[in-house]
This record gives C-alpha cells, structure tokens and sequence, in this order.
C-alpha cells in the first residue's frame, strides 16, 4: 500500500508514528512522510530563513532511514487557518502520494497548527476523491482510510488500535535524532528533551497494549467510508 503521514511540523511524525511507518517499509509499504508546515519559526537563535532550510534538511534525513519519501509544501505563518491555499495544498499531499491510508493528527492535539492540520486531512481525503476539484496531480479513488495518531504526551487520547514498534524503537529514535535543531529550542521553550519524551510515550502506550514499546491510533470511524479490516502494522 502507499502509505502517508501527515505532520505539522518536520519533528512530529518522528515523535508520534515513525515505529510504524518503519514497520510499514519492513513489511512492502512505500511510505510518505509530509510535513504541512515547514517549521521556520522554532528556534530562537537560528533565522527563520535559514531555519526552513535546515528543517527541511533533517526531515529528508530522517526519512532516509527508512527509504521514505518526503512531501513538502513549505507552507508557513503563526496560524495555518490564515495561510493562503493550505487546505489545497493538503488535498494535493494525498494525491501525490497516491495514497491508500493516510496518518495524522487527533482532533485533541494541544498545538492550534495540529488540529488545524488533522481538520484539513480529514477534509482531504474526500475530496481528493473528487476529480473536478482540480490539483497537481489526478483524483485518487477510492478515497484512503484515515488513522489518527497519538496526541503529544497521549494526553485525551485514547487509542483503539495500537502497533507493536518494540522492534523498530532504535529505528524511532534515530529518525527523531536528526531533528537536532529542536533539541535546544524544546528544552528551553517547554523544559522537554523531546528523546526522552517519545521513549516514555512508546513504553506507556507498550505497557497499555502488553508489549514493551508501541504507538497508539484511532480510525476516523466519523468518516463515513470507515474500514472494517485492520490496515496497520
């Protein structure tokens, strides 16, 4: 299957499914990594126009692990809701990719910039479907199964599936590695090392599911074309 995730930001799919989507590469998938926004505004120190660049950078590394494929609009601005042609650009990610199941953020996510990017792509995968709505690339039909993936921290998040990452948590945090340009911003904007934060979250949604280390989703059963067969890892 292709298989896409979509983030916010170029650390977040690191953070929250990439145990999966390297399970995903192991067993045949072609997977796609995207992230909405291209993440210019998070450091102190580093120029935004610089910044983009190395975000960018790291994201394609961190792909690389795994052989995924990177998407990238470059989309940026303090609100997505007020970035011009975002919910198009979002549409167009699924296509591109072809996509048969798409990943991305729950509804509860903290950040405004999360749920307004888990809005967009519940949004988006019909509407890719419909092929007088007219992008880069063609309609894809049918429309792909949507999974919600875990919030940060799981916090008013309760999975209903989850996927065994024990094997491939030392694939997870070698992907989140090469995010280092967030590591000094994240201590000091939010007191977190975002590597311990994920090792604690993989082992308390493994703990839930009787298994050392896992990753926790939810289907989108509000879309109306929700699947009956179990499409994750």
């Amino acid at each position: 299957m292709n298989i896409l995730a979509i983030g916010c930001h170029p650390d977040d799919l690191e953070i929250l499914c990439a145990g999966t989507l390297a399970r995903c590469r192991k067993r045949g998938d072609r997977v796609f990594m995207a992230s909405v926004m291209n993440g210019r505004d998070g450091s102190r120190t580093i120029p935004p126009e610089q910044l983009e660049k190395v975000r960018e950078r790291e994201l394609r590394a961190s792909a690389a692990v795994i052989g995924a494929r990177v998407l990238w609009p470059n989309l940026a601005g303090a609100h997505l809701d007020e970035v011009p042609g975002a919910r198009m650009a979002v549409v167009e990610l699924v296509r591109a990719a072809r996509a048969d199941v798409v990943i991305t953020h729950a509804p509860e996510c903290y950040h405004p910039n999360h749920r307004a990017v888990s809005r967009y792509v519940h949004d988006a995968v019909f509407t890719a479907s419909l092929p007088r709505v007219r992008t880069a690339s063609p309609a894809v039909e049918p429309p792909p199964a949507l999974y919600w993936m875990d919030t940060i921290a799981g916090v008013d998040f309760q999975p209903t599936e989850y996927v065994d990452i024990t094997a491939t948590i030392g694939i997870k945090r070698r992907m989140l590695l090469k995010h280092r340009s967030q590591f000094a911003w994240l201590k000091s904007h939010v007191n977190m090392s975002v590597v311990d934060l994920m090792l604690t979250q993989s082992r308390f949604r493994g703990f839930q599911a009787s298994v050392r280390y896992a990753e926790g989703f939810r289907p989108a059963l509000n879309y109306p074309l929700a699947r009956t067969k179990r499409l994750l890892p």
